[in-house]
């Protein structure tokens, strides 16, 4: 293995790394001593010439994203201890052996000390997505190391990049997902689906629209594939609306009723626009689901992001029925919790009504949050209920 090439930082800027945070932005950097390209093992070092970190280097904004705070070898091993002790977490939460559960996130990037790496476990397998060219490099290795891991239960290991629909199998064969959350039977299609094929983050959400959806009508806006009209059947809602507009999302939604033994009659699926659907005269809910796609990539578009938030949320209250409840979320990282409850007052006042909120949520114990690393903390939701 090559010696790690070095980063000099210019004097002042090593507070944040000496803070433990993983970012190391472009403009901290004096210079570098030999040439690194991305993807490349890089240790950065204080203008007084002291060791700071090592890290992933990248010709981007962010320049360097750091997984280790101390000079050792990265070899196998040492990322081997990484996944291992990312397991042992979910493991501590009842995950890795609960009879209700068989999906969860195994690795979450920077809150388990791997930015760039993101790892979703489905009922035996392990679906991949690399973010950084370093990560990218290390997928066959991290893929012989889920199998010391998981042993017998691992089925496959299947790489998806960031575009939807492209992918392989760094092990095992093509298997067809189906998962058990919370004794809920849903299918996932890791190879077609968003992300990593199902939303994994909002499991502990969900179970707050099961609890309050009895005898109540029901919108899931952005419903994808259907797992909180699920849980709001489970629940007890007189009818659901689903609403996407993707159609293939609409059918993964039906074939998710059909596997948990739920009524089509209680449930009509509608491809289409949200913010025209909401926009257009119609019946009132008693139960509104926004759960949106991020708005914004970046802090340079919040602002544009904030308004179409505020836009959707106002013209959701004005659907809801006298005690409607709405849960609303944000998975923009852009967008912080004082700028998402910032946006709910704009969209309360606009709305002209009496909005409270009775719970604040965010992502499941899974997506653990490092307390170095705040930008983290990237779901944001509350329930809000209207007079």
């Amino acid at each position: 293995m090559n010696e790690p090439c070095r980063i000099n930082l210019n004097p002042g800027k090593e507070a944040s790394i000496r803070r433990f945070h993983p970012w190391l932005f472009s403009g901290a950097i004096k210079s570098t001593e030999g040439s690194p390209q991305a993807g490349d093992i890089v240790e950065v070092f204080s203008s007084g010439g002291q060791y700071l970190a090592t890290g992933h280097f990248d010709r981007a904004s962010i320049a360097v994203k750091i997984f280790s705070f101390s000079q050792v070898e990265i070899n196998y091993s040492f990322w081997q201890k990484k996944l291992e002790d990312a397991f042992w977490v979910r493991q501590s939460l009842g995950l890795t052996e609960s009879s209700m559960t068989n999906a969860y996130r195994l690795v979450f990037g920077e809150g388990d000390g791997l930015p760039g790496l993101i790892i979703d476990y489905y009922h035996g397998v392990c679906v991949i997505q690399t973010q950084t060219a370093g990560m990218e490099r290390m997928k066959d290795d991290l893929a012989k190391i889920l199998q010391g891991i998981y042993g017998d239960r691992l089925k496959a290991v299947y790489h998806k990049t960031d575009s939807a629909g492209a992918g392989s199998y760094l092990y095992g064969l093509p298997q067809t997902g189906l998962i058990t959350e919370t004794g809920h039977q849903f299918l996932v299609d890791w190879e077609k689906g968003q992300k990593t094929g199902f939303f994994l983050d909002q499991r502990t959400n969900r179970m707050f629209a099961q609890f309050y959806a009895r005898d109540k009508q029901v919108l899931n806006a952005f419903s994808y594939s259907g797992a909180f009209t699920v849980y709001a059947l489970k629940g007890g809602a007189s009818m659901v609306h689903s609403i996407d507009s993707s159609r293939q999302a609409i059918r993964w939604t039906d074939e998710n009723l059909k596997l948990n033994n739920l009524e089509q009659s209680r449930h009509v699926g509608i491809i289409g626009d949200v913010k025209k659907y909401l926009v257009e005269p119609g019946e009132k809910y008693d139960l509104i689901i926004l759960d949106p796609p991020a708005f914004a990539k970046t802090h340079q578009v919040s602002h544009n992001a904030l308004q179409a938030y505020r836009f959707i949320n106002a013209r959701a209250i004005s659907r809801l029925s006298k005690g409607g409840m709405i849960l609303t979320f944000s998975c923009s990282q852009a967008i912080s919790r004082e700028m998402f409850k910032s946006m709910i007052l704009a969209a309360a006042l606009e709305s002209g009504r009496e909005i409270r909120i009775v719970h604040q949520l965010s992502q499941g114990p899974d997506h653990p949050v490092s307390v170095y690393h705040p930008e983290g903390d990237y779901l944001k939701g509350v329930i809000l209920i209207a007079s």
